[in-house]
């Protein structure tokens, strides 16, 4: 794509919100194809922004490196998981059987797509500073999901206490870190869900 095509999709952006919604969304969507097929060296600057039809500089502007892009793409899949969440009641007698049920079922869903939870993962972990704000929205769509899962359904804001929010920052760490394991093949999927069930049962004793 030309510089001149760069610049009209930069006036384009900068004329209304639904645009660059699209336009960001091209983006992922091709990050997710690259990374399915083939994990994190698949997914490269020039081939997503191919593959989405943006020039590399508009790419650059709203993803500044390959790590803002990957881990931006987890907090979507973490957003979308939330919303999913938030329509419906998650069964289990008690706040550890909740949040068990929940992670075992994203578990399951992103062991099955091992190359694009390699990539996704991969960069959560490879990231810095720079990153911070990405991680940080990582982290704050977690620690909802979770603490939905111990309160069962959506919770009002002020039913939501410091404790919760720590036992679920606490609970997510947890999570990932087993995720990073089976990514990295130092565990089973069985082990991996073993991990997951004991640290929460743990934790929310």
């Amino acid at each position: 794509m030309t510089t001149a095509n760069a610049l009209s999709e930069e006036r384009s952006d900068n004329s209304g919100s639904a645009a660059q919604r699209d336009r960001r969304k091209r983006i992922l969507d091709a990050t997710y194809e690259l990374a399915k097929d083939g994990g994190f060296d698949a997914v490269q600057m020039r081939a997503v922004a191919e593959s989405a039809d943006v020039a590399l500089g508009t790419l650059y502007r709203y993803f500044p490196s390959k790590i803002h892009l990957l881990v931006s793409a987890l907090e979507t899949q973490f957003s979308d998981a939330q919303e999913r969440l938030n329509m419906r009641e998650i069964p289990g007698d008690d706040a550890g059987e909740r949040v068990i049920y929940v992670l075992k079922r994203l578990t399951r869903g992103m062991q099955g797509d091992p190359q694009l939870t390699e990539a996704l993962t991969r960069a959560f972990m490879f990231a810095d500073a720079s990153v911070a704000s990405e991680i940080h929205a990582v982290g704050m769509s977690m620690t909802s999901i979770v603490t939905h899962a111990m309160h069962g359904t959506v919770p009002e804001p002020d039913a939501i206490t410091e404790e919760d929010v720590v036992l679920a920052r606490v609970i997510g760490d947890v999570w990932l870190s087993a995720l990073m394991a089976w990514v990295t093949g130092r565990s089973t999927a069985p082990e991996t869900a073993h991990h997951i069930e004991t640290a929460v049962r743990l934790i929310l004793r």
